[in-house]
C-alpha cells in the first residue's frame, strides 16, 4: 500500500495514516489471508523477514514455522522501533519447542496456528 508522496519527495511509509502490521513470515499463501484481514480493517500490511526501521507499526506478528530465529532479540528491537506495538507469535501446535522459545524470548502472546487463524476476524479490531 505504499505510494509516492510527491510533496515529501519520497515514499510514503504510512506512518501518518493507517496503523501498520508487520508480518514476519515466509509463508506467502498464509500472508495473503493475513493481508486481507488487515486491509479490510483499515490497516497497512507489510510482509518482512525482519522488523523494519519505520514508524506507525502497531502490531508485529511472527510466524514461528518460517521465522523462529526472528524471536531472539525481537522484544528489545520492538522497544526501540515500535515501543507501543502489540507483539504476538504463532506456530504449529506440534512445534512445542518453538512456541516455548517465543515465550522465553518475552513475546507477550504466543498461540498455535489454529488459534491465530481463528483470531484473524477480530485481530485488527480497535
Amino acid at each position: 500500500m505504499s505510494s509516492v508522496n510527491e510533496s515529501a519527495g519520497g515514499w510514503d511509509t504510512g506512518s501518518d495514516s493507517d496503523p501498520t502490521v508487520v508480518f514476519l513470515s515466509g509463508d506467502l499463501m498464509f500472508a495473503s489471508r493475513v493481508r486481507a484481514a488487515a486491509e479490510s480493517a483499515g490497516w497497512e500490511f507489510q510482509l518482512a523477514a525482519s522488523l523494519p526501521d519505520r514508524g506507525g507499526i502497531e502490531l508485529v506478528i511472527v510466524d514461528l514455522s518460517t521465522r523462529s530465529g526472528a524471536v531472539d532479540g525481537l522484544m528489545d528491537r520492538c522497544r526501540q522501533v515500535c515501543p507501543s506495538a502489540r507483539v504476538l507469535a504463532y506456530g504449529p501446535h506440534v512445534q512445542v519447542a518453538r512456541l516455548d522459545q517465543a515465550k522465553q524470548a518475552g513475546i507477550p502472546l504466543v498461540m498455535t496456528r489454529g488459534q491465530f487463524d481463528r483470531s484473524l476476524g477480530t485481530l485488527f479490531d480497535s
